[in-house]
Protein backbone atom coordinates (compact mmCIF):
# COMPACT_ATOMS: atom_id res chain seq x y z
CA UNK A 1 0.00 0.00 0.00
CA UNK A 2 1.33 3.43 -0.91
CA UNK A 3 2.10 5.93 1.85
CA UNK A 4 -0.42 8.37 0.36
CA UNK A 5 -3.30 5.90 0.70
CA UNK A 6 -4.99 6.21 4.07
CA UNK A 7 -6.85 2.90 3.98
CA UNK A 8 -6.49 -0.36 2.11
CA UNK A 9 -10.06 -0.28 0.77
CA UNK A 10 -11.38 2.42 -1.51
CA UNK A 11 -14.03 3.76 -1.35
CA UNK A 12 -14.48 3.85 2.41
CA UNK A 13 -17.69 2.78 4.16
CA UNK A 14 -18.76 6.39 4.55
CA UNK A 15 -18.04 7.25 0.93
CA UNK A 16 -19.92 4.39 -0.75
CA UNK A 17 -21.01 1.51 1.46
CA UNK A 18 -22.28 -0.85 -1.29
CA UNK A 19 -19.10 -0.44 -3.33
CA UNK A 20 -16.96 -0.74 -0.18
CA UNK A 21 -18.57 -4.13 0.41
CA UNK A 22 -17.73 -5.34 -3.10
CA UNK A 23 -14.15 -4.11 -2.83
CA UNK A 24 -13.66 -5.78 0.56
CA UNK A 25 -14.64 -9.14 -0.90
CA UNK A 26 -12.31 -8.63 -3.84
CA UNK A 27 -9.39 -7.51 -1.64
CA UNK A 28 -9.86 -10.41 0.78
CA UNK A 29 -9.80 -12.95 -2.07
CA UNK A 30 -12.92 -14.61 -0.66
CA UNK A 31 -15.09 -14.78 -3.77
CA UNK A 32 -15.64 -13.40 -7.25
CA UNK A 33 -18.41 -13.12 -9.80
CA UNK A 34 -19.05 -16.08 -12.08
CA UNK A 35 -19.57 -15.95 -15.86
CA UNK A 36 -23.08 -17.23 -15.05
CA UNK A 37 -25.35 -14.30 -14.32
CA UNK A 38 -25.93 -13.72 -10.62
CA UNK A 39 -23.69 -16.57 -9.44
CA UNK A 40 -20.43 -16.53 -7.51
CA UNK A 41 -17.18 -18.46 -7.27
CA UNK A 42 -16.26 -18.96 -3.62
CA UNK A 43 -12.47 -19.04 -3.40
CA UNK A 44 -10.49 -21.09 -0.84
CA UNK A 45 -10.26 -18.36 1.84
CA UNK A 46 -14.02 -17.78 1.69
CA UNK A 47 -14.91 -21.45 1.37
CA UNK A 48 -12.79 -22.43 4.38
CA UNK A 49 -14.76 -19.86 6.36
CA UNK A 50 -18.00 -21.50 5.16
CA UNK A 51 -16.62 -24.96 6.05
CA UNK A 52 -15.93 -23.72 9.59
CA UNK A 53 -19.46 -22.32 9.87
CA UNK A 54 -20.87 -25.60 8.55
CA UNK A 55 -18.83 -27.67 11.00
CA UNK A 56 -19.98 -25.63 13.99
CA UNK A 57 -23.65 -25.71 12.99
CA UNK A 58 -23.57 -29.35 11.93
CA UNK A 59 -22.33 -30.32 15.39
CA UNK A 60 -25.15 -28.34 16.99
CA UNK A 61 -27.74 -29.94 14.72
CA UNK A 62 -26.52 -33.45 15.50
CA UNK A 63 -26.44 -32.68 19.23
CA UNK A 64 -30.19 -31.96 18.96
CA UNK A 65 -30.86 -35.32 17.29
CA UNK A 66 -30.85 -34.20 13.65
CA UNK A 67 -29.31 -36.44 10.96
CA UNK A 68 -28.03 -35.40 7.53
CA UNK A 69 -29.46 -36.63 4.24
CA UNK A 70 -29.59 -35.46 0.64
CA UNK A 71 -32.52 -34.90 -1.72
CA UNK A 72 -32.79 -34.19 -5.47
CA UNK A 73 -31.86 -30.86 -7.02
CA UNK A 74 -34.83 -31.14 -9.41
CA UNK A 75 -38.42 -30.89 -8.23
CA UNK A 76 -41.43 -31.74 -10.44
CA UNK A 77 -43.65 -28.71 -10.99
CA UNK A 78 -46.64 -30.77 -9.82
CA UNK A 79 -45.04 -31.05 -6.36
CA UNK A 80 -45.00 -27.28 -5.93
CA UNK A 81 -48.58 -27.01 -7.16
CA UNK A 82 -49.80 -29.10 -4.21
CA UNK A 83 -49.27 -26.21 -1.80
CA UNK A 84 -50.82 -23.10 -3.37
CA UNK A 85 -49.39 -20.46 -1.02
CA UNK A 86 -45.93 -22.01 -1.26
CA UNK A 87 -45.82 -22.00 -5.07
CA UNK A 88 -47.17 -18.45 -5.20
CA UNK A 89 -44.37 -17.29 -2.89
CA UNK A 90 -41.59 -18.81 -5.00
CA UNK A 91 -43.01 -18.81 -8.56
CA UNK A 92 -41.23 -15.65 -9.72
CA UNK A 93 -37.84 -16.92 -8.49
CA UNK A 94 -37.97 -20.41 -10.00
CA UNK A 95 -35.53 -21.65 -12.63
CA UNK A 96 -37.30 -24.28 -14.75
CA UNK A 97 -35.84 -27.16 -16.79
CA UNK A 98 -38.01 -28.02 -19.82
CA UNK A 99 -35.62 -30.08 -22.02
CA UNK A 100 -33.25 -32.98 -21.37
CA UNK A 101 -30.68 -32.71 -24.14
CA UNK A 102 -29.03 -30.42 -26.72
CA UNK A 103 -29.26 -30.92 -30.48
CA UNK A 104 -27.36 -29.34 -33.34
CA UNK A 105 -29.34 -26.82 -35.35
CA UNK A 106 -28.41 -24.81 -38.42
CA UNK A 107 -24.74 -23.93 -38.62
CA UNK A 108 -23.94 -26.33 -35.79
CA UNK A 109 -25.62 -24.13 -33.19
CA UNK A 110 -26.80 -26.07 -30.15
CA UNK A 111 -30.51 -25.88 -29.44
CA UNK A 112 -32.71 -27.56 -26.78
CA UNK A 113 -34.18 -30.90 -27.74
CA UNK A 114 -36.12 -33.64 -26.00
CA UNK A 115 -38.86 -31.74 -24.18
CA UNK A 116 -39.67 -33.14 -20.76
CA UNK A 117 -43.10 -34.57 -20.12
CA UNK A 118 -43.22 -32.53 -16.92
CA UNK A 119 -41.03 -29.46 -16.30
CA UNK A 120 -38.62 -29.62 -13.37
CA UNK A 121 -37.92 -26.73 -11.02
CA UNK A 122 -34.30 -26.30 -9.88
CA UNK A 123 -34.50 -26.47 -6.07
CA UNK A 124 -35.49 -23.08 -4.56
CA UNK A 125 -36.26 -24.88 -1.26
CA UNK A 126 -37.13 -28.51 -0.57
CA UNK A 127 -40.31 -28.74 1.51
CA UNK A 128 -42.25 -30.50 -1.25
CA UNK A 129 -39.60 -32.98 -2.44
CA UNK A 130 -38.64 -33.87 1.13
CA UNK A 131 -42.32 -34.11 2.04
CA UNK A 132 -42.69 -36.77 -0.65
CA UNK A 133 -39.94 -38.84 0.99
CA UNK A 134 -41.38 -38.27 4.47
CA UNK A 135 -44.74 -39.62 3.27
CA UNK A 136 -42.98 -42.92 2.46
CA UNK A 137 -40.86 -43.01 5.62
CA UNK A 138 -43.63 -42.28 8.11
CA UNK A 139 -46.47 -44.71 8.80
CA UNK A 140 -46.65 -44.90 12.59
CA UNK A 141 -46.16 -42.64 15.59
CA UNK A 142 -43.11 -44.82 16.29
CA UNK A 143 -41.45 -43.31 13.19
CA UNK A 144 -41.68 -39.85 14.72
CA UNK A 145 -40.10 -37.44 15.29
CA UNK A 146 -38.24 -37.47 11.99
CA UNK A 147 -35.35 -34.97 12.15
CA UNK A 148 -33.47 -34.37 8.89
CA UNK A 149 -31.06 -31.74 7.55
CA UNK A 150 -29.36 -31.36 4.20
CA UNK A 151 -26.40 -29.24 3.14
CA UNK A 152 -27.03 -28.19 -0.44
CA UNK A 153 -27.23 -25.43 -3.01
CA UNK A 154 -30.43 -23.71 -4.09
CA UNK A 155 -31.40 -21.51 -7.02
CA UNK A 156 -33.60 -18.43 -6.77
CA UNK A 157 -33.60 -16.26 -9.86
CA UNK A 158 -32.76 -12.93 -8.28
CA UNK A 159 -33.00 -9.73 -10.34
CA UNK A 160 -30.46 -7.77 -8.28
CA UNK A 161 -27.56 -9.79 -6.95
CA UNK A 162 -24.73 -9.16 -4.51
CA UNK A 163 -22.05 -11.68 -3.59
CA UNK A 164 -22.92 -13.69 -0.46
CA UNK A 165 -25.99 -11.57 0.28
CA UNK A 166 -28.26 -12.34 -2.65
CA UNK A 167 -27.16 -14.55 -5.54
CA UNK A 168 -29.07 -16.70 -8.02
CA UNK A 169 -27.34 -19.79 -6.62
CA UNK A 170 -26.15 -20.03 -3.04
CA UNK A 171 -25.13 -22.60 -0.45
CA UNK A 172 -27.20 -23.35 2.61
CA UNK A 173 -28.56 -25.93 4.96
CA UNK A 174 -32.23 -26.70 5.26
CA UNK A 175 -33.67 -28.70 8.11
CA UNK A 176 -37.00 -30.52 7.90
CA UNK A 177 -38.77 -32.31 10.73
CA UNK A 178 -42.04 -34.18 11.21
CA UNK A 179 -43.75 -34.66 14.58
CA UNK A 180 -46.73 -36.40 16.12
CA UNK A 181 -48.01 -33.27 17.87
CA UNK A 182 -48.14 -29.56 17.24
CA UNK A 183 -46.47 -28.95 20.61
CA UNK A 184 -43.38 -30.94 19.60
CA UNK A 185 -43.16 -29.14 16.25
CA UNK A 186 -43.50 -25.71 17.85
CA UNK A 187 -40.80 -26.59 20.39
CA UNK A 188 -38.48 -27.75 17.58
CA UNK A 189 -39.10 -24.49 15.68
CA UNK A 190 -37.96 -22.49 18.71
CA UNK A 191 -35.06 -24.87 19.42
CA UNK A 192 -33.55 -24.42 15.97
CA UNK A 193 -33.86 -20.64 16.22
CA UNK A 194 -31.82 -20.90 19.42
CA UNK A 195 -29.17 -22.88 17.50
CA UNK A 196 -28.94 -20.10 14.90
CA UNK A 197 -28.75 -17.48 17.63
CA UNK A 198 -25.86 -19.32 19.28
CA UNK A 199 -24.07 -19.70 15.95
CA UNK A 200 -24.37 -16.06 14.94
CA UNK A 201 -23.69 -14.53 18.35
CA UNK A 202 -21.10 -16.93 19.79
CA UNK A 203 -19.16 -17.69 16.63
CA UNK A 204 -19.79 -14.87 14.14
CA UNK A 205 -19.84 -12.32 17.00
CA UNK A 206 -22.99 -10.61 15.66
CA UNK A 207 -25.74 -9.66 18.14
CA UNK A 208 -29.24 -10.54 16.95
CA UNK A 209 -32.86 -9.87 17.84
CA UNK A 210 -35.00 -13.01 18.04
CA UNK A 211 -38.49 -12.46 16.79
CA UNK A 212 -41.59 -13.54 14.91
CA UNK A 213 -42.39 -12.52 11.35
CA UNK A 214 -45.67 -10.82 10.49
CA UNK A 215 -48.10 -12.61 8.19
CA UNK A 216 -46.83 -10.54 5.25
CA UNK A 217 -43.20 -11.52 5.90
CA UNK A 218 -43.87 -15.13 6.84
CA UNK A 219 -42.43 -18.05 4.83
CA UNK A 220 -44.92 -19.01 2.08
CA UNK A 221 -47.16 -21.78 3.40
CA UNK A 222 -45.98 -21.55 7.02
CA UNK A 223 -48.22 -21.07 10.06
CA UNK A 224 -45.48 -19.21 11.92
CA UNK A 225 -41.96 -17.99 11.11
CA UNK A 226 -39.34 -17.15 13.71
CA UNK A 227 -36.18 -15.27 12.75
CA UNK A 228 -33.02 -13.58 13.94
CA UNK A 229 -32.30 -10.05 12.70
CA UNK A 230 -28.91 -8.32 12.82
CA UNK A 231 -27.85 -4.74 12.14
CA UNK A 232 -25.17 -4.05 9.56
CA UNK A 233 -22.86 -1.00 9.60
CA UNK A 234 -25.09 0.86 7.14
CA UNK A 235 -27.89 0.44 9.71
CA UNK A 236 -29.86 -1.99 7.54
CA UNK A 237 -31.19 -5.26 8.88
CA UNK A 238 -29.99 -8.65 7.74
CA UNK A 239 -32.14 -11.72 8.31
CA UNK A 240 -29.53 -14.21 9.51
CA UNK A 241 -31.68 -17.31 9.97
CA UNK A 242 -35.32 -18.47 9.97
CA UNK A 243 -37.24 -21.33 11.53
CA UNK A 244 -40.76 -22.17 10.35
CA UNK A 245 -43.66 -23.96 12.01
CA UNK A 246 -45.52 -25.38 9.02
CA UNK A 247 -48.48 -26.79 10.92
CA UNK A 248 -50.07 -29.57 8.87
CA UNK A 249 -50.13 -27.60 5.61
CA UNK A 250 -47.24 -29.38 3.92
CA UNK A 251 -48.11 -32.72 5.53
CA UNK A 252 -51.54 -32.57 3.91
CA UNK A 253 -50.05 -31.50 0.57
CA UNK A 254 -47.49 -34.34 0.68
CA UNK A 255 -49.76 -36.87 2.43
CA UNK A 256 -47.51 -37.37 5.46
CA UNK A 257 -49.86 -39.44 7.60
CA UNK A 258 -49.29 -41.79 10.51
CA UNK A 259 -51.17 -44.14 12.78
CA UNK A 260 -51.46 -42.70 16.28
CA UNK A 261 -51.13 -44.55 19.58
CA UNK A 262 -54.94 -44.68 19.63
CA UNK A 263 -54.89 -46.39 16.21
CA UNK A 264 -56.44 -43.41 14.47
CA UNK A 265 -54.88 -41.73 11.44
CA UNK A 266 -53.44 -38.20 11.58
CA UNK A 267 -51.36 -35.84 9.53
CA UNK A 268 -47.89 -35.02 10.86
CA UNK A 269 -46.90 -31.59 12.12
CA UNK A 270 -43.82 -30.31 10.29
CA UNK A 271 -41.11 -27.67 10.52
CA UNK A 272 -38.38 -26.33 8.28
CA UNK A 273 -35.45 -24.07 9.08
CA UNK A 274 -32.47 -22.71 7.19
CA UNK A 275 -29.57 -20.34 6.89
CA UNK A 276 -26.99 -19.78 4.18
CA UNK A 277 -23.78 -18.22 2.92
CA UNK A 278 -25.62 -14.94 3.54
CA UNK A 279 -24.10 -15.20 7.03
CA UNK A 280 -20.70 -14.54 5.47
CA UNK A 281 -22.00 -11.30 3.98
CA UNK A 282 -23.39 -10.39 7.38
CA UNK A 283 -20.04 -11.08 9.06
CA UNK A 284 -18.27 -8.82 6.55
CA UNK A 285 -20.74 -5.97 6.98
CA UNK A 286 -20.98 -6.24 10.76
CA UNK A 287 -17.23 -6.21 11.46
CA UNK A 288 -15.31 -5.03 8.39
CA UNK A 289 -13.46 -1.71 8.35
CA UNK A 290 -11.82 0.46 5.72
CA UNK A 291 -8.85 -1.92 5.62
CA UNK A 292 -10.93 -5.01 4.80
CA UNK A 293 -12.54 -8.00 6.47
CA UNK A 294 -12.20 -8.71 10.18
CA UNK A 295 -12.61 -12.41 10.93
CA UNK A 296 -13.98 -13.56 14.29
CA UNK A 297 -11.33 -16.00 15.56
CA UNK A 298 -13.79 -18.85 16.22
CA UNK A 299 -14.67 -19.18 12.52
CA UNK A 300 -11.63 -17.64 10.82
CA UNK A 301 -9.95 -19.85 8.17
CA UNK A 302 -6.75 -19.34 10.18
CA UNK A 303 -6.12 -17.62 13.50
CA UNK A 304 -2.45 -16.66 13.07
CA UNK A 305 -0.12 -15.80 10.21
CA UNK A 306 3.64 -15.85 10.81
CA UNK A 307 5.59 -13.32 8.74
CA UNK A 308 9.34 -14.02 8.72
CA UNK A 309 11.52 -10.93 8.21
CA UNK A 310 14.84 -11.29 6.37
CA UNK A 311 17.36 -8.45 6.58
CA UNK A 312 19.86 -10.33 4.41
CA UNK A 313 20.00 -13.62 2.48
CA UNK A 314 21.90 -15.18 5.36
CA UNK A 315 18.91 -14.55 7.66
CA UNK A 316 16.52 -16.81 5.77
CA UNK A 317 17.50 -20.22 7.14
CA UNK A 318 17.78 -19.34 10.85
CA UNK A 319 14.60 -17.24 10.74
CA UNK A 320 12.66 -19.95 8.91
CA UNK A 321 13.88 -22.59 11.36
CA UNK A 322 12.59 -20.48 14.25
CA UNK A 323 9.30 -19.75 12.44
CA UNK A 324 8.63 -23.39 11.62
CA UNK A 325 9.30 -24.45 15.23
CA UNK A 326 6.91 -21.75 16.45
CA UNK A 327 4.28 -22.77 13.89
CA UNK A 328 4.45 -26.37 15.10
CA UNK A 329 4.04 -25.23 18.71
CA UNK A 330 1.08 -22.98 17.90
CA UNK A 331 -0.65 -25.70 15.88
CA UNK A 332 -0.71 -27.80 19.01
CA UNK A 333 -2.64 -25.12 20.92
CA UNK A 334 -6.37 -25.74 21.39
CA UNK A 335 -8.75 -22.84 20.91
CA UNK A 336 -12.56 -23.07 20.97
CA UNK A 337 -12.36 -26.90 20.97
CA UNK A 338 -10.14 -27.01 17.87
CA UNK A 339 -6.46 -26.79 17.06
CA UNK A 340 -5.20 -23.34 16.09
CA UNK A 341 -4.68 -22.93 12.33
CA UNK A 342 -1.41 -21.18 11.42
CA UNK A 343 -0.32 -19.77 8.08
CA UNK A 344 3.35 -19.11 7.25
CA UNK A 345 3.94 -16.46 4.58
CA UNK A 346 7.55 -16.10 3.46
CA UNK A 347 6.83 -14.37 0.14
CA UNK A 348 9.36 -11.71 -0.83
CA UNK A 349 6.91 -8.85 -1.51
CA UNK A 350 7.82 -6.40 1.26
CA UNK A 351 5.11 -4.54 3.19
CA UNK A 352 2.37 -5.73 0.83
CA UNK A 353 2.53 -9.11 2.53
CA UNK A 354 1.24 -7.78 5.85
CA UNK A 355 -1.49 -5.76 4.16
CA UNK A 356 -2.67 -8.84 2.26
CA UNK A 357 -3.41 -10.50 5.60
CA UNK A 358 -4.97 -7.38 7.05
CA UNK A 359 -7.39 -7.27 4.11
CA UNK A 360 -8.11 -10.99 4.58
CA UNK A 361 -9.00 -10.27 8.19
CA UNK A 362 -6.80 -12.84 9.92
CA UNK A 363 -7.02 -12.22 13.69
CA UNK A 364 -3.27 -12.16 14.48
CA UNK A 365 -0.21 -11.22 12.43
CA UNK A 366 3.15 -12.17 13.92
CA UNK A 367 6.38 -10.72 12.53
CA UNK A 368 9.65 -12.49 13.33
CA UNK A 369 13.09 -11.20 12.38
CA UNK A 370 16.67 -11.75 13.56
CA UNK A 371 16.35 -9.21 16.40
CA UNK A 372 13.16 -10.90 17.65
CA UNK A 373 14.87 -14.29 17.57
CA UNK A 374 17.82 -12.92 19.54
CA UNK A 375 15.36 -11.89 22.28
CA UNK A 376 13.17 -15.00 21.83
CA UNK A 377 10.22 -12.71 21.17
CA UNK A 378 7.59 -12.02 18.51
CA UNK A 379 6.03 -8.82 17.14
CA UNK A 380 2.22 -9.09 17.23
CA UNK A 381 -0.51 -7.16 15.41
CA UNK A 382 -4.20 -7.69 16.21
CA UNK A 383 -6.88 -7.25 13.53
CA UNK A 384 -9.36 -5.79 16.01
CA UNK A 385 -6.96 -2.93 16.73
CA UNK A 386 -5.24 -0.26 14.65
CA UNK A 387 -2.97 -1.80 12.02
CA UNK A 388 -0.15 0.35 13.32
CA UNK A 389 -0.66 -0.81 16.91
CA UNK A 390 1.80 -3.72 17.14
CA UNK A 391 3.74 -4.89 20.18
CA UNK A 392 6.60 -7.21 21.07
CA UNK A 393 5.88 -10.21 23.30
CA UNK A 394 8.11 -12.97 24.66
CA UNK A 395 7.53 -16.06 22.53
CA UNK A 396 6.58 -18.19 25.55
CA UNK A 397 4.07 -15.60 26.77
CA UNK A 398 2.49 -15.36 23.33
CA UNK A 399 2.04 -19.13 23.11
CA UNK A 400 0.57 -19.35 26.61
CA UNK A 401 -1.78 -16.39 26.13
CA UNK A 402 -2.87 -17.19 22.57
CA UNK A 403 -6.32 -18.62 23.45
CA UNK A 404 -7.02 -15.69 25.78
CA UNK A 405 -5.96 -13.17 23.12
CA UNK A 406 -8.22 -14.79 20.55
CA UNK A 407 -11.13 -14.83 23.01
CA UNK A 408 -10.55 -11.15 23.70
CA UNK A 409 -10.68 -10.36 19.98
CA UNK A 410 -13.89 -12.40 19.65
CA UNK A 411 -15.49 -10.56 22.58
CA UNK A 412 -14.35 -7.16 21.31
CA UNK A 413 -15.99 -7.75 17.93
CA UNK A 414 -19.30 -8.72 19.55
CA UNK A 415 -19.29 -5.76 21.94
CA UNK A 416 -18.39 -3.35 19.16
CA UNK A 417 -21.27 -4.60 17.01
CA UNK A 418 -23.66 -4.54 19.98
CA UNK A 419 -22.71 -0.97 20.83
CA UNK A 420 -23.23 0.09 17.22
CA UNK A 421 -26.68 -1.52 17.16
CA UNK A 422 -27.66 0.09 20.46
CA UNK A 423 -26.51 3.50 19.27
CA UNK A 424 -28.61 3.18 16.13
CA UNK A 425 -31.79 1.77 17.67
CA UNK A 426 -34.43 4.15 18.93
CA UNK A 427 -37.95 3.99 20.32
CA UNK A 428 -39.98 6.21 17.98
CA UNK A 429 -43.59 7.15 18.77
CA UNK A 430 -44.19 10.22 16.60
CA UNK A 431 -45.00 9.56 12.94
CA UNK A 432 -43.09 12.61 11.74
CA UNK A 433 -40.00 11.48 13.64
CA UNK A 434 -40.47 7.95 12.27
CA UNK A 435 -40.46 9.14 8.67
CA UNK A 436 -37.47 11.40 9.38
CA UNK A 437 -35.59 8.46 10.95
CA UNK A 438 -35.78 6.53 7.68
CA UNK A 439 -35.32 9.45 5.30
CA UNK A 440 -31.84 9.43 3.67
CA UNK A 441 -29.53 11.90 5.33
CA UNK A 442 -27.83 12.57 2.02
CA UNK A 443 -29.63 12.39 -1.36
CA UNK A 444 -26.45 11.02 -2.95
CA UNK A 445 -26.25 8.21 -0.36
CA UNK A 446 -29.78 6.82 0.01
CA UNK A 447 -28.51 3.86 2.02
CA UNK A 448 -27.59 6.10 4.99
CA UNK A 449 -30.53 6.49 7.40
CA UNK A 450 -31.42 6.10 11.06
CA UNK A 451 -31.30 2.38 11.84
CA UNK A 452 -33.82 0.30 13.80
CA UNK A 453 -37.02 1.96 14.97
CA UNK A 454 -38.81 0.29 17.87
CA UNK A 455 -42.35 1.48 17.23
CA UNK A 456 -45.91 0.44 17.86
CA UNK A 457 -47.98 -1.36 15.22
CA UNK A 458 -51.69 -2.10 15.39
CA UNK A 459 -51.36 -5.48 13.67
CA UNK A 460 -53.13 -4.41 10.45
CA UNK A 461 -51.52 -5.44 7.16
CA UNK A 462 -52.65 -2.18 5.56
CA UNK A 463 -50.45 -0.12 7.90
CA UNK A 464 -47.51 -2.45 7.33
CA UNK A 465 -47.97 -2.16 3.55
CA UNK A 466 -48.25 1.66 3.61
CA UNK A 467 -44.99 2.08 5.51
CA UNK A 468 -43.28 -0.31 3.11
CA UNK A 469 -44.60 1.63 0.12
CA UNK A 470 -43.71 5.03 1.57
CA UNK A 471 -40.26 4.27 2.97
CA UNK A 472 -39.19 0.80 1.76
CA UNK A 473 -39.20 -0.10 5.45
CA UNK A 474 -40.55 -3.41 6.72
CA UNK A 475 -41.36 -4.94 10.07
CA UNK A 476 -38.32 -7.11 10.54
CA UNK A 477 -39.80 -8.98 13.47
CA UNK A 478 -41.98 -8.85 16.54
CA UNK A 479 -39.35 -9.43 19.27
CA UNK A 480 -40.00 -12.57 21.27
CA UNK A 481 -39.03 -10.76 24.46
CA UNK A 482 -41.05 -7.61 23.68
CA UNK A 483 -42.86 -6.52 26.87
CA UNK A 484 -46.53 -5.61 26.86
CA UNK A 485 -46.68 -1.85 26.49
CA UNK A 486 -49.61 0.37 25.62
CA UNK A 487 -49.12 2.70 22.69
CA UNK A 488 -50.42 3.93 19.36
CA UNK A 489 -49.69 2.52 15.90
CA UNK A 490 -47.01 4.57 14.19
CA UNK A 491 -49.08 4.54 11.00
CA UNK A 492 -52.78 4.85 11.87
CA UNK A 493 -52.76 5.77 15.56
CA UNK A 494 -54.91 2.85 16.67
CA UNK A 495 -54.10 1.17 20.00
CA UNK A 496 -51.12 -1.21 20.15
CA UNK A 497 -49.80 -3.35 23.00
CA UNK A 498 -46.15 -3.76 22.00
CA UNK A 499 -43.33 -2.44 19.86
CA UNK A 500 -41.95 -4.12 16.74
CA UNK A 501 -38.67 -3.68 14.84
CA UNK A 502 -38.97 -1.50 11.73
CA UNK A 503 -35.95 -1.30 9.42
CA UNK A 504 -34.72 -1.21 5.88
CA UNK A 505 -33.29 -4.59 4.98
CA UNK A 506 -31.17 -6.65 2.63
Amino acid sequence: MSKQQKNAISPSRNEDYPEWYQQVIKASDMAERSPVRGCMVIKPWGYTLWENIMARMDAMFKASGVKNAYFPLFIPVSFLEKEAEHVEGFAKECAVVTHHRLEQGEGGKLIPGGRLTEPLVVRPTSETIIGDSFSKWVSSYRDLPLLINQWANVVRWEMRTRIFLRTSEFLWQEGHTAHATDTEAIERTAMMLDVYTRMVEDYLAIPVIKGRKTAAERFPGAVDTLCIEAMMQDCKALQAGTSHFLGQNFAKASNIRFQTENETEAFAWTTSWGTSTRMIGGMIMAHGDDDGVIMPPRVAPAQVVLLPIFRSPDDRQPVMDYVERLAATLRDVTYADRKVVVEVDDRDIGGARGWDWIKKGIPLRVEIGPRDIAQDSVFVGRRDQSQRNKAAMPRKTFVEQLPAILDEIQANLFQRALQFRDENTRAVDDQKDFYAWFTPRNAEKPEIHGGFAMSHWCGEGACEAKIKEDLNVTIRCIPLDAPTEAGRCICCGKPSNRRVVFAKAY
